[in-house]
């Protein structure tokens, strides 16, 4: 019985493994590492090396260039997945290591993909053979290594942070493909536009470029000289499903939230609408983003403009209640709205400072004159038996009263900021302020705010 789809091509090899660069002059982008000069790419051309984090999103070349250095370095390889391989893998690995430097007098470099999933014993089961010298440790993340990684770990290391390729890097590489004996040299024909549009589905992923255009070429329509060639039509076919998937868990995730909460506080709703858009396009939950704008409406726009929150809220609503797209066209609207309000962090600042002192700060009691006292006792004890009525009070305000505990009666945590609506409500306090100064009936004499 047959296993596997391939178990009938012994040696068949994606494109994108069959594309992997020989030599670092065919290494694509990341010019700001290995580039003529830099210092990584020295180290690795004087035999200088050692171990390292390779930092950055997927399809990028980490697992390529780990495997050139010990090309390079003329290095035993050794890798690991974090997904699959548990401390056993790591001490079968350390041994082969050994035996190796004893019976060849070769080095090895250990390659540990997604090191970030492997936990704190594991991460822990490495150091002492990166100190000993049994291998050159090579990690690759696309996670914030911040974060994911023991300290102890990372203070043996070097954390090199890898980019999305460029467009032209991507093109480079396609058309190496195209005119490679490994590749599709002679099987296909691609116009520069197309090529173009490939580079540009990549997303600044090589492997997802690569990917594309091998199944475009498997599809591609017959040409000139009996060439097949990979046409609009065709390309249009193979992306008729969105190639960019959101990160859900990682820092592309976060990355794109933050874009688009600096985008509506910077009061510039092109990039606000662009930066949803991209993440609902990448499969983000609706929901999800729909709650960030609400978020939103509340921590940067606040009382300078109310409504923005309602209609985040709408938005939310009819996002729930009738789906896609209708509930994507309301959020584009509230988005955009968002962008263009009036900007105040006046209530989220007052909260955090409010939630600070509360935290700091003893347990306050509640001030006798505005307790409740729904017993007899209570009256007895006083309690709201000195409250002022503020209905009963000229312009419903009772002037001089207080409402804080004694202690802390002059803080003031809301601020309202000159936009929007919150100039009013600025002038409405000032006003109010005024009255409770020039009170005679102020609770706590010593002072007032």
């Amino acid at each position: 019985m047959q296993d596997s789809l391939f178990d009938n091509q012994p040696g068949f090899e994606p494109l994108a493994a069959r594309m992997r660069p020989r030599n670092l002059d065919e290494y694509v982008g990341q010019a700001h590492l290995v580039g003529p000069g830099k210092p990584l790419r020295m180290a690795v051309e004087q035999g200088q090396l050692h171990s390292m984090i390779l930092w950055g999103p997927p399809g990028v070349g980490k697992t390529t260039f780990a495997r050139l250095l010990a090309s390079v370095g003329d290095m035993g390889y050794e890798t690991l997945s974090a997904v699959l391989a548990g401390v056993k893998d790591i001490r079968a690995a350390v041994d082969r290591a050994r035996s190796r430097k004893q019976a060849e007098g070769r080095d090895t470099l250990l390659f540990v993909d997604e090191v970030h999933r492997f936990n704190k014993s594991q991460q822990d089961a490495f150091l002492p053979h990166i100190e000993d010298g049994t291998f050159i440790f090579v990690g690759a993340t696309t996670e914030n290594p911040s974060f994911e990684l023991n300290s102890a770990l990372l203070s043996r290391t070097r954390v090199y942070v890898l980019k999305n390729l460029e467009e032209p890097d991507l093109i480079a590489l396609l058309q190496r493909a195209l005119t490679s004996a490994e590749g599709l040299a002679g099987k296909v024909r691609v116009s520069e536009d197309v090529l173009a549009m490939i580079a540009s589905a990549g997303g600044g992923d090589a492997r997802r470029a690569l990917n594309v255009l091998e199944v475009a070429s498997d599809l591609a329509e017959p040409g000139v000289e009996g060439i097949p060639e990979i046409t609009e039509t065709v390309l249009e076919l193979v992306l008729q499903s969105s190639l960019r998937r959101f990160d859900k868990g990682g820092d592309v995730f976060y990355d794109q939230i933050s874009a688009l909460h600096k985008a509506v506080r910077g009061s510039d709703p092109d990039a606000s609408l662009y930066w949803m858009c991209r993440m609902l396009d990448g499969g983000a939950e609706p929901v999800y983003v729909a709650r960030r704008l609400v978020r939103i409406a509340s921590e940067d726009i606040g009382n300078a403009d109310p409504r923005a929150l309602r209609l985040c809220l709408d938005a939310w609503d009819v996002q729930e209640r009738l789906g896609s797209p209708e509930g994507e066209l309301a959020m584009a609207q509230a988005v955009i709205y968002l962008a263009l309000a009036p900007k105040s962090n006046a209530v989220y600042n007052a909260y955090n400072r409010c939630m600070a002192d509360i935290r700091q700060d003893p347990d306050y009691q509640v001030p006798v004159h505005i307790r409740n006292a729904p017993t007899a006792l209570m009256k007895d004890l006083g309690y709201g038996e000195e409250y002022r009525y503020a209905h009963d009070e000229p312009d419903a305000f009772a002037a001089g009263e207080a409402y804080l505990p004694e202690d802390i009666h002059q803080r003031r945590y809301y601020m309202p900021v000159p936009r929007g609506l919150e100039i009013r409500l600025g002038e409405k306090r000032e006003r109010l302020d005024a009255m409770n100064r020039a009170s005679d009936r102020q609770r706590y004499p010593s002072g007032s705010r």
